[in-house]
Order: C-alpha cells, then sequence, then structure tokens
C-alpha cells in the first residue's frame, strides 16, 4: 500500500461519528490531566482573600484616570507622615499631559502594526507561492519555504521582540521587524491557502499557451487571489494592533510602555483609561476593516 493510500485511510478512520467521539475523548482526556497535575502542583490557588482583592481592583478600574480632566483636585496635597506639604500637584494638569504622551504611544503602536504587518505580507507572499500545491514549485524550494513559515509562524512575536531589541536596540524598529518575522509565517499561510483554492483550468490555459512561471503568476494567480489576499492582510493587520500593544512591554516602544508604567506602580486608574483606547483602536479598526471586506465580497 502507497504512502497517500496509508495516509487516506488514516484519515478516513476519524471522518465518521465514532472518530469524533475518540477524538472528543482524547480531548476530554487532556483536560482532565491539566487540571489533575495542576491540582497535584498546589497551582490552582485563587490566594489569600481573593474576592476582597478582586473588588478593590475593580473599583479603581471603575475610575480611570482621563476622568481627573474634568474632576481631578486642582490642589492635591502630597504630605509627610508628619503633616509637612511635600508638594502640590493640580490632577487635570498632569492628567491632560499624559493623555498627551497617551496620544504619541497610540501613535508608535499603530506605526508598528501597519509597518511590521506590510513587511510579513512581502516577506511572506514569496514563500506562499513557493509552497502552494497546485503552483508545482521544485521540492527542494517548497519544502525550504514550508520549513521557513513553519518556523515564524511557531515563534511568538514577543520572542522575536526580545532578541531584536538585543540587535537593534530599544524602540520601533525591534517591534516593527518583530512584527513581520512573526506575521511572515501566518501570511504565507493564508495567501498559500488562497492560491490552492484558485480553479486551476485558468492557470493551465496560460501555461498551455508557454508563459512563465511569473507570467502565470501575474495573469492567472494575482487577478484571482487579490480580494482573499487583501481580506486576509486585513484580519493579520488587526490582529497585530492588538499584538503590538505587548512590545511595550520589552522596550520597543508604544502602549505597552504605558501598560508596564501602570502595572508597575498599580496605577489601575490609568490602566483602565490604557485599555479603554486600545479597546476603542481595536474596534475602530475592526469595523473599518469589516467594511472594506464587505466591499471585496
Amino acid at each position: 500500500m502507497s504512502p497517500r493510500a496509508r495516509t487516506s485511510r488514516f484519515i478516513g478512520k476519524f471522518s465518521g461519528r465514532l472518530g469524533f467521539l475518540g477524538l472528543t475523548l482524547v480531548y476530554v482526556l487532556l483536560v482532565a490531566a491539566c487540571l489533575g497535575t495542576l491540582a497535584r502542583e498546589d497551582e490552582l490557588s485563587l490566594g489569600r482573600n481573593p474576592v476582597a482583592n478582586l473588588l478593590k481592583t475593580v473599583g479603581e478600574f471603575a475610575n480611570p484616570s482621563f476622568l481627573d480632566v474634568w474632576f481631578g483636585n486642582t490642589h492635591l496635597e502630597y504630605k509627610s507622615d508628619d503633616g509637612t506639604v511635600l508638594r502640590v500637584e493640580n490632577r487635570q494638569e498632569v492628567e491632560m499631559d499624559y493623555l498627551a504622551g497617551l496620544g504619541r504611544a497610540t501613535w508608535t503602536t499603530i506605526r508598528i502594526a501597519t509597518l511590521g504587518s506590510l513587511l510579513g505580507a512581502l516577506l511572506g507572499l514569496p514563500l506562499a507561492v513557493l509552497t502552494a500545491r497546485n503552483l508545482a514549485a521544485p521540492k527542494p524550494l517548497a519544502w525550504l519555504a514550508k520549513g521557513v513559515l513553519d518556523v515564524t509562524r511557531s515563534i511568538h512575536t514577543l520572542v522575536f521582540g526580545l532578541v531584536l531589541v538585543g540587535i537593534v536596540g530599544l524602540g520601533p524598529t525591534a517591534g516593527i521587524l518583530a512584527i513581520g518575522l512573526h506575521s511572515m509565517g501566518t501570511y504565507g499561510k493564508l495567501f498559500a491557502e488562497a492560491i490552492e483554492s484558485l480553479d486551476m483550468a485558468a492557470i493551465d490555459a496560460v501555461r498551455s499557451v508557454g508563459a512563465t512561471s511569473d507570467q502565470v503568476f501575474f495573469n492567472a494567480v494575482w487577478p484571482s487571489v487579490l480580494p482573499q489576499f487583501v481580506s486576509s492582510h486585513l484580519y493579520v493587520w488587526e490582529f497585530n494592533i492588538r499584538d503590538s500593544t505587548i512590545l511595550g512591554l520589552i522596550g520597543a516602544g508604544g502602549l505597552g510602555l504605558l501598560i508596564t508604567e501602570a502595572t508597575a506602580l498599580f496605577q489601575w486608574g490609568r490602566l483602565a483609561t490604557v485599555l479603554i483606547v486600545i479597546v476603542l483602536m481595536v474596534s475602530a479598526f475592526d469595523a473599518i476593516s469589516r467594511r472594506i471586506r464587505q466591499a471585496l465580497s
């Protein structure tokens, strides 16, 4: 029996209802093993006074710092233990300055996600062409391209960021490169799947007249897959906007830096303000990308 026939037979065993139940049982056993081992290692504890800590944290999150722009104390005094006034602060002015910095950090995050996504798409496209089975690229090149895509997709953006910060230094450049390298694997997989879903009749017709590989791609493949490419790009771009907020934790700048500062100082009000900005930014981009995808469909 050929390897392909053995593979088809193996897959066929799991395609029916019995196979689905078997896979479900395996999943249930995996979940039970995870819970059991964590419980045995006493790693499922909620700590001391979890309810009181939760209520306190929720109360602080319910008062985001941006409200100080309108309701903040204009003459807030900081005193020592003996009552000596150490300094006086206008909370409204302080929060206005913070919001200005928050705006600059948001723009940095958008730039990291945008340029990183574009870099990933440009790097992933030629690798997708090589790995798409219906384009019949030379096998050594196809295997090499698939290996590169699998590796970059497997390594998290944060890991790439940690390495690149050590190479290029702190700042947005490390974040852009980290987003680009990880996204390359995702783009390559999505682009290759889009190419493999094509009707091969048009591609074969172009090949039959003696077209080169470049001519086949740009005349038969590219016009058909462009809408799917744009849709995939918007999806990954949206994901990278969320992902880029974390890169500030390792020194890439942007909103992640403000998140680090707020959590390190237990400033849950300011963290709430940053999270509100992230939610609004992602929601706005999701609405825009949805409109574009609808226009393309």
